[in-house]
């Protein structure tokens, strides 16, 4: 399904719509990755453990890698 309902499926997008959509990608991965790290740290002082903020950033680096994958799927139709 287009992101756009009225697009024609041939019709290539606009070129600033594009490097929007990548450029936000640039705030994604980020964005993600201290989420991740914030909830391990926040997981580790309550629960009295080490190890907590490793896999919150794990988590945070698949979650970009996943909207990496979603918007270059999007983006291939």
């Amino acid at each position: 399904m287009p992101a756009d309902p009225d697009s024609e499926p041939g019709k290539k997008e606009n070129f600033w719509v594009q490097a929007a959509r990548y450029s936000q990608l640039a705030v994604v991965f980020p964005a993600a990755l201290v989420v991740g790290w914030l909830l391990g740290a926040a997981l580790d002082r309550w629960l009295h453990t080490t190890w907590l903020y490793l896999a919150g950033i794990l988590l945070g680096i698949a979650a970009g890698f996943i909207e990496l994958i979603r918007t270059a799927m999007r983006d291939t139709k």
